[in-house]
């Protein structure tokens, strides 16, 4: 899953990229002076994925990474300068690249779920991928890769760059949202012994005991109306099939549609 430079990247000087970006990228970077290197750049951060897979973000660190690998924390400032390069670097390969979704000229929006629900299916399979702070746009090639699928879907909107642009950026906010929100409610569930059909059953019967309809008198109408005595879905690994996601996903969706109307009138 590892990534490789493209042609132009290659002939790009050390003053015109980053040595941060350069090794984000794979692209050739200086040799420090001393032993030759015993590690590589990919299995240092290989081995940081496999291990906050396993473990979470907490067992990712360089010491434990360093242990990991047989070395000491140290030597790993060979290959990475900080905790927060690696980071990056773990978030673009355990991305990977996205899925091949054919777009239709005219027709954006199932593409469109289909990729949101594909990067929702990567956080299910790496929760800790979402607790990765942001600390800029996409960078790396892997992440690029997913902009670059979905700028191919928008691609006949009519939309500007810029609209494109803030599409992206809500709709992997929510997607990233969505899976925090998810991985906190389960841990809130964990010890319990409930479901969420039985949490949210409990919390609606609590609420509307407690909650005077003279000061909330809205959301007394609410409590009294039955709805979270509803049976839950099951869990289910198909994003499409999750009731919550798939209701903001499609308001986002509605969204687009308007602005795509509008900029066509215009």
């Amino acid at each position: 899953m590892g990534s490789k430079s493209s042609n132009k990247a290659d002939h790009l000087s050390e003053e015109d990229v980053p040595v941060e970006l350069r090794r984000l990228w794979r692209l050739s970077t200086p040799q420090r002076l001393g032993r030759p290197a015993e590690l590589d750049l990919e299995r240092v951060v290989i081995t940081a994925v496999h291990l906050a897979d396993r473990y979470g973000l907490r067992g990712a660190t360089l010491p434990k990474i360093a242990k990991a690998l047989e070395r000491t924390t140290m030597s790993l400032y060979r290959y990475v300068s900080s905790k927060d390069e690696l980071l990056g670097l773990m978030q673009d390969y355990a991305v990977g690249r996205p899925p091949k979704i054919p777009a239709t000229e005219g027709e954006w929006r199932p593409p469109l779920r289909r990729w949101a629900c594909a990067e929702r299916m990567i956080y299910q399979r790496r929760p800790w991928l979402a607790r990765v702070p942001i600390s800029g746009p996409p960078a790396g090639p892997n992440q690029v890769a997913w902009m670059e699928a979905a700028l191919r879907i928008l691609r006949g909107t009519g939309l500007h760059w810029a609209e494109k642009v803030g599409i992206l950026t809500l709709l992997s906010m929510y997607v990233r949202q969505m899976s925090i929100l998810s991985q906190e409610l389960e841990h809130g569930r964990e010890g319990t012994g409930l479901d969420q059909t039985a949490t949210e059953q409990l919390y609606g019967r609590c609420l509307a005991k407690l909650i005077d309809p003279e000061t909330f008198p809205e959301t007394a109408r609410l409590f009294a109306s039955g709805v979270f005595e509803a049976s839950s879905p099951k869990a289910s690994n198909d994003p499409r099939k999750d009731p919550d996601f798939r209701f903001g996903l499609e308001r986002i969706l509605d969204g687009t549609a308007v602005a795509i109307a509008r900029r066509k009138r215009r």
